[in-house]
């Protein structure tokens, strides 16, 4: 009887060690997946970060180059030689060809809703319509999808009648 006992307790005994054992092995294969997931997550991160490196490398030097597009623009602006001129548009052109393949692009300005997220208002001027950019005082310009440099606008606002004709009347008061 106590053999059968025993060998019934032993049995219980390794029924238990081999339940905590699955136990184990389950809780194992959870943080194992658990892990994968996160190591997935860090390699997806990190190529994305590599990505965005790679995009925006070129971010500061870009940003100097633009004071020589400015000083391209104005020159060609005030030159007098045809010639010359048309020198200077071409190593414009050929630099601004350049820089576009680096994922430079101009910033669309004037005739267009003021956006403040790509234009930086200088100058506020009486108009018919609010909001609209007049005159392009300085170039903006993107670099792949973040602004690289603001557009500086002169912007419409419209005027209020109302305003200036009660103004008038506490003047005549």
């Amino acid at each position: 009887m106590t053999e059968n006992t025993e060998e019934k307790q032993e049995a219980v005994s390794k029924q238990r060690r081999r339940e905590s054992w699955k136990i184990k092995a389950m809780e194992y294969l959870e943080m194992l997946q658990r892990l994968q997931a996160e190591f997935d997550n860090f390699k997806k991160r990190l190529e994305k970060d590599k990505e965005d490196f790679t995009k925006y490398a070129n971010h500061k030097l870009i940003y100097d180059i633009l004071t020589v597009l400015d000083s391209f623009d104005l020159a060609l602006k005030n030159v007098n030689d045809d010639e010359l001129g048309d020198g200077i548009k071409m190593v414009y052109e050929q630099l601004f060809s350049t820089l576009e393949k680096k994922g430079l692009r101009l910033i669309e300005s004037v005739g267009r809703k003021l956006d403040p997220n790509m234009h930086e208002v200088m100058i506020k001027v009486n108009g018919e319509e609010d909001g609209v950019i007049l005159e392009e005082l300085q170039k903006g310009y993107m670099l792949n999808d973040k602004v690289l440099r603001y557009a500086k606008v002169k912007v419409s606002k419209k005027s209020d009648n109302k305003d200036k004709s009660s103004n008038q009347e506490e003047k005549n008061d």
